[in-house]
C-alpha cells in the first residue's frame, strides 16, 4: 500500500514566494488578515492556489499584525471574542474561495493561537466553535480542522465529530512531550534543508520524529508543513518533496475525512 502525505504550507503572509511554493505543495493555509495578508493579498493568493490546483484552507490568528500572531493574546479575548474573530477570518477566506469556485478545504490556526489550542481546552473549544459558526453560515458544517495530533484541539474535534487533519512540521524542532519547541529557543526552527527533509520522511514513513533530546516520539500525521515565511522556503520545500518521493511517498492533498 502506498504511503500518502499531504505537503502543506502557510501562505498569503506577504513574506514569501507563494506562486513558486504552489508548484510544490498540495495544500495551503491562507492568512485572512489577522496576522498578515487579507484583502487583495488574500484574493490574489487564493487565485494563485486555485490556478495551481492547490487546496485552500483558512489560517486564522489572534488579531495581531504587529506581532505576526506569534504572541499569545488569549488574555485579551473572552470565549465569544475568540469565536468571533475566528468566524470572521474563516468567512473572509471562504468568500475569496467562492469567487474562484474553490471549496474551503480546512481551517488551521496560526502561530500563538495554534500553540495555545494545543494545551488550552477552553481556547480549543472556542476556536472550534468559531469554525463551526462559519460552517453554519457557509452551509458546510463539516469543515475539517488541521492541527497537532494529541492536542486539546484534536480532542475537541473528536468529541464534536469534526474531521481532524493531524499535522506535523518539517521545519520545527519538537520537545520530548510532542509539543513544538518555542521559537525563541535556539534550534527551534530548522534551517538545514536536508535535516528538514529527513524529519518529513520520518513523519511519513516512520510516523515519528526525534525530539531535541534525542527521544523518539510518535507523530501520526497525514499532512506535513513547511512554513512559507521561512527563508529559502521554496528550495526547502523542493528538497522535502524530492526526498519524500524518493522514499516512495505519494504527495497528495489530505481528504476531508482524514
Amino acid at each position: 500500500m502506498s504511503i500518502l502525505i499531504d505537503l502543506n504550507a502557510d501562505a498569503g503572509e506577504e513574506c514569501g514566494d507563494d506562486e513558486a511554493l504552489f508548484s510544490i505543495v498540495t495544500s495551503a493555509s491562507i492568512a485572512a488578515g489577522g496576522h498578515a495578508g487579507g484583502g487583495g493579498v488574500l484574493h490574489e493568493t487564493v487565485r494563485l492556489a486555485a490556478s495551481a490546483g492547490v487546496r485552500v484552507g483558512a489560517h486564522p490568528s489572534y488579531p495581531d499584525r504587529a506581532g505576526f500572531g506569534r504572541v499569545s493574546r488569549a488574555a485579551d479575548h473572552d470565549v465569544e471574542g475568540v469565536i468571533s474573530f475566528v468566524t470572521a477570518q474563516v468567512l473572509d477566506v471562504a468568500a475569496a474561495c467562492a469567487r474562484r469556485s474553490v471549496t474551503l478545504a480546512h481551517v488551521k490556526a496560526h502561530g500563538a493561537l495554534y500553540t495555545d489550542a494545543v494545551v488550552d481546552a477552553e481556547l480549543a473549544s472556542a476556536f472550534l466553535a468559531g469554525v463551526a459558526r462559519a460552517g453554519v453560515e457557509l452551509g458546510d458544517p463539516g469543515i475539517p480542522v488541521m492541527g497537532m495530533p494529541g492536542s486539546a484541539l484534536h480532542r475537541a474535534c473528536e468529541r464534536a465529530g469534526v474531521p481532524f487533519l493531524a499535522e506535523a512540521f518539517a521545519d520545527r524542532a519538537y520537545a520530548p512531550d510532542g509539543t513544538l519547541v518555542p521559537r525563541q529557543h535556539p534550534g527551534a526552527v530548522l534551517s538545514d534543508h536536508e535535516a528538514v527533509a529527513r524529519q518529513a520522511v520520518s513523519v511519513a514513513v516512520e510516523r515519528s520524529v526525534t525530539a531535541m533530546d534525542g527521544s523518539v516520539i510518535p507523530m501520526p500525521a497525514v499532512t506535513v508543513c513547511v512554513h512559507g515565511d521561512t527563508p529559502g522556503a521554496v528550495r526547502m520545500s523542493q528538497t522535502v518533496r524530492r526526498e519524500l518521493e524518493a522514499h516512495g511517498v505519494v504527495i497528495a492533498a489530505a481528504e476531508r475525512t482524514a
